[in-house]
Order: structure tokens, then sequence, then C-alpha cells
């Protein structure tokens, strides 16, 4: 009886984690990039728009909803140094990461205390900082990418999907 609960626990163990395995099936893609005295680095899934309209995927989004910047795991973004966005500080550490659309329809940028959870899992509570970002026609990314670049003396980080692109610039404090 013994090793016949051991075989059914052996079992059960590997189908879940066969089943955590397959629930993220899309690639993961990572950016880094050293900027002054921070290294930044954005671990994130990268969803593919299989046919269909980015438009169509975020459009539905309302006022002061969230977009996850990615698929499964949430996008974990990390930094070495305190950094400015543009008069945001956002503090050396761990974050996930989140566009949200504005009444207006532009996006931010924001900044989550929580991460490691699974991507849809948005507390607004830890929110640490919101920044403004800048919306511009992209060159029809089918899979989301995110980039981080050195730019004019400090960094960009950029979010594409479909022609969609969003960036903001920073600086290492």
């Amino acid at each position: 009886m013994r090793r016949f609960l051991t075989i059914v626990f052996a079992l059960a163990f590997s189908v879940a984690l066969a089943g955590t395995a397959l629930a993220q099936n899309n690639p993961r893609g990572k950016a880094d990039a050293t900027v002054g005295s921070a290294k930044v680095t954005v671990d994130y899934g990268r969803p593919g728009l299989k046919g269909r309209n980015v438009e169509d995927m975020l459009g539905k989004l309302g006022a002061g909803e969230v977009w996850r910047l990615g698929a499964d795991k949430s996008t974990t973004f990390t930094s070495t140094a305190d950094l400015d966005f543009g008069g945001t500080t956002v503090p050396k550490g761990d974050y996930s990461l989140w566009a949200r659309k504005e009444s207006d329809g532009s996006w931010k940028l924001v900044f989550n205390s929580q991460h490691g959870q699974w991507g849809t899992d948005h507390d607004a509570s830890k929110d640490v900082a919101a920044v403004p970002l800048k919306q511009e026609k992209g060159s029809s990314a089918d899979r989301v990418t995110i980039k981080l670049e050195n730019e004019g003396g400090g960094g960009e980080i950029s979010i594409a999907w479909g022609d969609l692109e969003l960036s903001t610039n920073f600086t290492a404090k």
C-alpha cells in the first residue's frame, strides 16, 4: 500500500510540474542595458498576434485598465540603482511592469512592487510609480518585444507589439 501511494504521489507531482511548464507556452524575452551606474534588465513573455490585430487585443482596455506587457509570468523589471523617469523616481529593486490606459487614450508605464506572480494578477495598491509613455506607430512586431537601449546619456525602454510602440527615457540617479 505504501508503494502504491508513493507511485500515486509521484505521478501527481509529475503532472503538476508538466501543467506548470505547459501553462507558460510563450517564449521568454530578456533585455538588458547598463545606464550610468545602473544595470537594468527586463524579463518578459512574448505572446504573438497570430493573425490578430493589436488594436483588437488592446483597444478593449478602458481608462485605468492595465496591459501586462507580455504573457504568462509577470514581466519583471530590475535595476541596481535608482532611476529617474522625467522627474519620477523609481527606487532600485525588482518590479512587475504594466502599461495603464489613461482616459485620454495615452499610456503610462506602471512599476508595481509585486513581481513573479501570474501576469494577470495586478494589485494596484502596490503600484510604486507611473510614468508617461510616448506612443508611435511601430514596424509591425508579431511578438511583444521590449528593448532597453542607451540614449543620449541615459536609457530608453520601448515596448512594441503589432504597429504599437510605447517608449520612455530614463537616467540613473
